[in-house]
C-alpha cells in the first residue's frame, strides 16, 4: 500500500514537472518570437521615421524653392522698372546737355540777325525737352524687407517633434451597451481626452461562453476599422450563439494602443434547426430550407425497409439522449414515425417550454399550400397542421383561390389582409400567446390566445412549393411593445383558441 502511494506521489510529481517543463518551453518559444518581433518592429519604425523625415525635408526644400523663386521674380521685376527709368533719364540728360551747349553758343554769337531766330528755337526746344517731363522719383523700391521670414514658430514646432505617445486603453461600458432587434450598440470611453486619436478599431466574435475570451474559440475575430466616434452600432446580425465578445483599441496617426478588456454581451435569441427525421418523404430538407419533392415518397420505401433491418444506432441510445439539452428535442420521427399521407409537415428540433421567442418564415408565393406555426410534440403522423387541438398555424392556400387563414382544432378564420412573402411568428409560452406578423412591416396578422399544457415546437407544412426559416432572431421591439398594449384587451380570435 505504501509503495502504491509512493508511486502515485511520484507520478504526480512527474506530471507536475512535465507540465512545468512544457510551460517553460512554451515561454521560451514566446521569448524567441518576441526577440524576432522586436528586431522586425524596430527596423520598421526606424524606416518609418526616416521616411517621415525625408518627407519633411522634401516639404522644406519645396517651400524654399518656391520662396527663392518669388525673390528672384521680385528682383527681376524691380530691376526692369529701375533700368527702364535709368535709361530714360540718361537719354533726357544727354538731350538736355546738347541743348545747353547750343544755348551757350548762341549767347556768345555776335550776329544779331540770327540771334532772335536761334533764341526762339532754343526756347521751343527747352519747352519740349524730355528733362522737364521726367519724374525724378524711383518707380521701384530697393527694399526687400517684405520678403523676409521668421521661422521662430516653425523652429519651435520642429524642436517639439517627438515620438507619439501610445494611445490609452479604452474601456467598454457594459451598462451603456444595448442588444436589441438583432443590433448591438457598443459604447466606450478613454481614461482621459486625447486629441491625437484618429480612429478606433472594434473587434467582435461570436461565442457560447460567458466571461473573458478563451484561448481556443470556434469563431474568429471580426474587425471594424476607421470608427471615428466612441460608439458603434452593429446591425443586421444573426444571433446563432449565446454571446458576443467585444474589444476596442484607439489609434493615432502612427500607432495603435492596447485592446480594452473584452466584454461579453448576451445575445438572447431563438435558434433551432429543422428536424429532417420528422419531415414527410415528399419534403426535401436542407439546413433551414424546405422544397417539395414529388418523387420523395418512391425512394423512401426502400429506406424504411433498410431501417427495419438496422440495429439500434448509438446516436439514439438512451445514454446519449440523456446528455442532450432538455430543450433540444430528440429526433424520434425516423422511418415509419415521420409524417405521412397528406400531412406534408416538418418540425423544428427545439422545444419551447418557457420564455418568449420569435422566428420568421419566407415562402414562395406560388406555393400551392403552406402553413407555419407551433405544434405539440405529440402531433400525430397523419395530422395536418391546424386540423387538431395539437397545433396552431397560419395557412396560405394558393390552390384555385388564394386565401390566408388562421387554423386550430379544425377551425379556420379567413384573414382579410395582403398576403406577405415573409411571416414573423412570436410565441410567449407563459402567457399562451402565439402571434403572426408581416415581418417586413411588423403588422399584426393574427393572434391565438390559449394556455399551453405541454411544450410546443415550431411546425411547418408545404405542398407544391418551398419555404425557408430564419432563426437567431430576437423578439423585435415593435412586437414587444404591441404585445404590451394588447395584453389587457380581449382577443378577437378567441373562437380559434
Amino acid at each position: 500500500c505504501d509503495d502504491l502511494k509512493k508511486h502515485e506521489s511520484l507520478r504526480k510529481i512527474i506530471t507536475t514537472l512535465a507540465l512545468k517543463n512544457e510551460e517553460i518551453q512554451n515561454f521560451i518559444c514566446c521569448l524567441k518570437q518576441s526577440l524576432e518581433n522586436l528586431e522586425v518592429n524596430s527596423n520598421r519604425v526606424q524606416e518609418d521615421l526616416e521616411s517621415e523625415f525625408s518627407s519633411l525635408h522634401a516639404i522644406l526644400d519645396e517651400l524654399k524653392e518656391g520662396m527663392v523663386t518669388r525673390i528672384k521674380q521680385e528682383r527681376a521685376s524691380r530691376t526692369y522698372e529701375l533700368q527702364s527709368q535709368l535709361s530714360a533719364c540718361t537719354k533726357a540728360l544727354e538731350s538736355s546737355e546738347e541743348l545747353l551747349e547750343l544755348a551757350n553758343q548762341t549767347l556768345c554769337s555776335s550776329e544779331n540777325d540770327n540771334f532772335t531766330q536761334a533764341t526762339k528755337e532754343i526756347k521751343d526746344s527747352v519747352t519740349m525737352a524730355p528733362a522737364f517731363r521726367l519724374s525724378l522719383k524711383a518707380k521701384a523700391s530697393d527694399s526687400m524687407n517684405h520678403m523676409m521670414v521668421d521661422f521662430t514658430q516653425e523652429r519651435n514646432m520642429l524642436q517639439a517633434i517627438k515620438f507619439l505617445p501610445v494611445p490609452a486603453t479604452p474601456e467598454i461600458h457594459v451598462a451603456e451597451c444595448q442588444v436589441f432587434d438583432n443590433t448591438v450598440i457598443v459604447v466606450w470611453t478613454l481614461p482621459e481626452p486625447d486629441s491625437k486619436i484618429d480612429h478606433y478599431i472594434l473587434e467582435y466574435r461570436r461565442t457560447n461562453h460567458d466571461g473573458p475570451p478563451r484561448a481556443r474559440e470556434d469563431y474568429p475575430w471580426m474587425v471594424v476599422e476607421g470608427i471615428k466616434e466612441t460608439e458603434f452600432t452593429l446591425t443586421s446580425l444573426r444571433f446563432d450563439t449565446r454571446y458576443m465578445t467585444f474589444r476596442v483599441k484607439a489609434c493615432n496617426k502612427a500607432v495603435a494602443g492596447e485592446f480594452s478588456e473584452p466584454v461579453t454581451l448576451e445575445t438572447h435569441a431563438f435558434v433551432f434547426k429543422l428536424d429532417a427525421g420528422s419531415a414527410h418523404q415528399n419534403l426535401k430538407v436542407e439546413d433551414l430550407s424546405v422544397e417539395w419533392d414529388s418523387s420523395g415518397g418512391k425512394v423512401a420505401v426502400q429506406d424504411i425497409r433498410k431501417e427495419k433491418n438496422r440495429t439500434s444506432s448509438p446516436m439514439h441510445s438512451p445514454a446519449r439522449t440523456a446528455m442532450m439539452s432538455p430543450k433540444r428535442a430528440p429526433s424520434a420521427r425516423v422511418g415509419r414515425d415521420r409524417f405521412t399521407a397528406e400531412s406534408y409537415t416538418v418540425l423544428g428540433d427545439t422545444m419551447i417550454d418557457a420564455g418568449q421567442y420569435y422566428w420568421e418564415v419566407r415562402f414562395d408565393k406560388e406555393s400551392k399550400s403552406l402553413a407555419a406555426g407551433v405544434a405539440l410534440r405529440s402531433l400525430g403522423r397523419f395530422d395536418q397542421l391546424g386540423k387538431s387541438n395539437a397545433s396552431w398555424c397560419i395557412h396560405l392556400n394558393n390552390w384555385l383561390q388564394q386565401s390566408l387563414t388562421a387554423k386550430h382544432n379544425n377551425k379556420a378564420r379567413t384573414l382579410d389582409c395582403p398576403i406577405p412573402d415573409r411571416i414573423g411568428i412570436y410565441c410567449n409560452y407563459e402567457e399562451g400567446t402565439l402571434s403572426f406578423y408581416n415581418s417586413r412591416t411588423k403588422t399584426l396578422l393574427h393572434t391565438f390566445r390559449t394556455k399551453f399544457q405541454q411544450p410546443v415546437i415550431p411546425a411547418f407544412m408545404v405542398w407544391n412549393g418551398s419555404f425557408s426559416v430564419q432563426t437567431g432572431l430576437q423578439v423585435p421591439s415593435i412586437v414587444l411593445s404591441g404585445q404590451k398594449r394588447n395584453s389587457n384587451t380581449s382577443s378577437s380570435n378567441a373562437s380559434l383558441t
